[in-house]
């Protein structure tokens, strides 16, 4: 099973990028097979953002869902992560 993580900002936010780049390790620990990451600039995929409900960067999606409408603290993607997988890891 491998779960999409998409992170919607918008470039030269410099809270969006300490943030991302913090929550990134957290999803890289569980191993690209288990969890894939993208970056999506809300700029250039607006449609797509506005399907999803985004309102305001940063905000997060999981398999194509909005998930956190800011994103989230370290733990709080770890437990979903881990909810989504049905197991304990990373």
């Amino acid at each position: 099973m491998s779960i999409k993580v998409e992170v919607f900002s918008t470039p030269g936010c410099s809270r969006c990028e300490g943030a991302r780049d913090s929550l990134k390790a957290i999803a890289q620990k569980f191993g690209a097979h288990e969890v894939t990451w993208r970056d999506v600039n809300v700029l250039e995929e607006l449609d797509y953002a506005v399907q999803l409900g985004v309102l305001t960067p940063p905000s997060m999606a999981i398999d194509g869902e909005l998930v956190f409408a800011k994103l989230p603290t370290r733990a709080q993607l770890r437990e979903e992560l881990v909810r989504r997988l049905g197991r304990e890891r990373a």
